[in-house]
């Protein structure tokens, strides 16, 4: 099983708005939950409940939507994490944006959701096209470093470390540890501070 990311294929879902911080992905009430799982259902819930089912994550023609475009400075504010979990739960697989906030950003490469960025003028036709056919093909390739909507491209962008964790898949710690699982057992063997009692 690999965990490499290198296109993320499948229909977009528009959010417009510069600004879009964590605590209106996720509202601060949903953060005392014990696992992520169903955390989805509440990505912009206050949002969604202000926009009485007009909001992008509500409408039914972008449901089931792979690939989220937002604008500038998406994820600012606080570095909670279940900002990113919460969409990801929700099922966009990768981000196409202006700009994003550090922390978030890092969250998502965390969980193996890419975020790439893309001018002005690619993010906003992106949006365009996507409202215009919620249908329309989307592509994520960080091989090409291209997105492709419909039958425009152009390029995109992401720090080269960041890049190289998902195609090689080493994005994903949790699975490099389980999958090196012998190798730290006969390291830790070798601590005396992690076998103390054996040698007191």
């Amino acid at each position: 099983m690999t965990s490499e990311v290198k296109l993320v294929s499948g229909s977009g879902i528009p959010l417009v708005g510069n600004d879009i911080d964590t605590d209106r992905i996720i509202p601060a009430r949903f953060l005392k939950c014990i696992t992520f799982d169903g955390l989805g259902e509440h990505a912009f819930k206050d949002d969604r409940i202000a926009l009485n089912g007009e909001h992008p994550f509500d409408k039914k023609e972008y449901q089931n939507a792979k690939i989220l475009v937002v604008n500038r400075n998406f994820g600012c504010g606080s570095s909670r994490e279940h900002a990113p979990q919460a969409i990801a739960k929700w099922g966009v697989e990768a981000i196409i944006g202006e700009s994003f906030a550090e922390i978030f950003l890092g969250n998502c490469v965390a969980i193996g959701v890419p975020c790439v960025t893309g001018d002005t003028e690619t993010v906003m036709r992106s949006q365009e096209l996507i409202t215009a056919n919620p249908q329309v093909s989307v592509t994520v390739n960080l091989e090409t470093m291209q997105v492709q909507c419909g039958d425009f491209s152009a390029p995109i962008s992401m720090a080269e470390g960041a890049r190289n964790m998902f195609i090689s898949g080493s994005w994903d710690a949790c699975g490099q540890l389980v999958a090196s699982s012998q190798q730290v057992k006969a390291t830790a063997a070798k601590l005396l501070y992690i076998n103390w009692s054996a040698t007191a």
